[in-house]
């Protein structure tokens, strides 16, 4: 049990690492819309989030789009490493427990 703690601390080190080189992120879905959807014309991007418990849906210039795509998809990379730490955390505090318990 020891030893998987250790190594459940080692992997969260590397998760604060990745943590801190993400750079820009942005919660959303970035997508292509078409004022005439049947014939795909009129095409033009759209970002749609949630933030503070409100949906937010903006235009966004093709300009723009390829940076929103980077955003993006570091913070779907922030809320995975974010979940990865948080079960982690929760099996190192249940190895701790039992391992009190069997000392006792």
């Amino acid at each position: 049990m020891q030893k998987r703690i250790l190594q459940i601390q080692r992997r969260v080190e590397k998760i604060k690492q990745q943590l801190l080189n993400i750079g820009e992120m942005r919660p959303g879905s970035l997508t292509m819309q078409y004022q005439k959807p049947k014939e795909k014309k009129g095409g033009f991007y759209q970002i749609s989030y949630t933030y503070k418990m409100k949906s937010k849906t903006e235009y966004v210039r093709p300009e723009f789009v390829k940076d929103l795509k980077r955003q993006v998809a570091n913070f779907k990379k922030f809320k995975k490493l974010m979940q990865e730490w948080i079960d982690l955390a929760i099996k190192h505090s249940q190895l701790k427990m039992k391992i009190a318990k069997e000392k006792r």
